[in-house]
């Protein structure tokens, strides 16, 4: 039963990170600044969903454009990376997102 039970959380989890990446990839930021590379291999690592450039670019551009990220170009070892950080109103987001959770998870939408 055990085993059943982790099974349906990994699929849970992938299942959920696959279709609210925007929210994933803002919780990943929110907990420090990254860069592409480093959120890629956090999805996998937190997640276990390997993220494809032709996904994650696109997102981060996304959610530049609505303002819940800025980035700056950062000089590491020779190399310049663009680090992500989140916003004032990427925060906002994350809490609405929070509340509205919390209520379906409450069974509030349904009574």
């Amino acid at each position: 039963m055990k085993e059943l039970a982790e099974a349906y959380k990994q699929e849970l989890v992938q299942h959920i990170t696959r279709n609210l990446l925007d929210i994933q990839i803002l919780r990943l930021i929110r907990t420090q600044p990254m860069w592409g590379y480093m959120i890629k291999k956090q999805a996998d690592t937190k997640f276990g969903v390997k993220l494809r450039h032709g996904a994650l670019y696109p997102m981060l551009n996304a959610l530049e454009r609505k303002s819940f990220l800025t980035s700056q170009n950062e000089r590491q070892g020779g190399r310049i990376r663009k680090v992500y950080t989140l916003t004032r109103k990427g925060e906002e987001y994350l809490n609405a997102y929070n509340s509205i959770l919390k209520e379906q998870l409450e069974d509030k939408d349904v009574k």
